[in-house]
């Protein structure tokens, strides 16, 4: 590839699945299955890789749009997380390109019609703190990997309708019955509307009769739902064993230490002297 025959492309994909191209050639370019259009209001900033394990310096800038990306669903969270490749390619020879960057949005801030967006690369997660936590409750995510609960399985989660909307509190209807406080700590899927695929987590939950229920979000939704969108709740989890069993009947992967000693044991006058303790048993 020589300067005068190089472009920029960029692709973007979401969880949802939708996938935008981008180019900073004046006509539209296309491969790896993706159309790469020009004049769609979107820069990249030169990619800096970084030594070791630091994020690479680099942002996405661009201008909002209707067609490619607007403030309502950065706002919704569409596109939080979402992955980016850039390539340089020939631009008389699309099929000659080459990856020079691939991660995920980080921040992203958008005024005055434009949006920024920091980008991270694939080097980033291997800088966080990695290894077991010791604590009495559980350190696994509900339905990961380490917990393994099936968070789709019968009676974990409920569908209904919208009744009512007042902030971040909704009145639902049709949820079949399920214990008072059941999706507490649980998550709100939004499945129809304008803020369908938008997803928020569930601080109260108030059975009520006649198959209704209240919740409280921790957040408003970034996208205003309306009555008689549909919703699904799944079950939430508080991290204790206690709930492990009797909840989920997963007590064989809880990953906490429940028979840890608590703070106000370690702090026993007893305890310095081993009176008390395993170490004098």
């Amino acid at each position: 590839m020589t300067t005068s025959t190089t472009a920029r492309a960029w692709a973007i994909s979401r969880s949802d699945g939708l996938v935008l191209g981008f180019t900073d050639h004046d006509v539209e370019l296309a491969f790896e299955g993706i159309v790469f259009r020009p004049n769609a209001g979107m820069t990249a900033r030169a990619v800096v890789q970084g030594t070791g394990l630091s994020v690479d310096n680099s942002e996405a800038i661009g201008a909002l749009s209707d067609q490619a990306i607007n403030e309502r669903d950065i706002i919704g969270g569409r596109w939080d997380g979402a992955e980016l490749r850039q390539w340089e390619v020939e631009w008389q020879r699309p099929s000659r390109h080459r990856l020079i960057f691939r991660g995920h949005l980080g921040e992203i801030s958008c005024s005055g019609g434009s949006f920024t967006a920091e980008l991270r690369g694939l080097s980033e997660p291997l800088g966080q703190p990695a290894g077991r936590v010791f604590h009495p409750r559980c350190s696994a995510s509900l339905g990961d990997s380490s917990c393994k609960v099936n968070r789709s399985r019968p009676g974990l989660l409920a569908e209904g309708i919208i009744a009512e909307i007042d902030g971040s509190r909704l009145k639902l209807n049709g949820i079949e019955a399920a214990d008072d406080r059941w999706f507490e700590r649980g998550r709100l899927l939004m499945v129809d509307g304008h803020a369908r695929g938008l997803f928020a987590h569930i601080k109260n939950d108030r059975a009520l009769p006649e198959n209704r229920r209240e919740i409280d979000l921790w957040a408003e939704l970034g996208i205003l739902p309306a009555v008689g969108d549909r919703v699904r709740l799944f079950a939430g989890c508080d991290k204790s064993g206690d709930t492990c069993r009797a909840k989920f009947a997963n007590y064989l992967n809880f990953r906490g230490f429940p028979h840890l000693p608590h703070e106000d044991w370690l702090m026993a006058p007893g305890a310095a002297s081993g009176r008390g303790s395993a170490k004098g048993v």
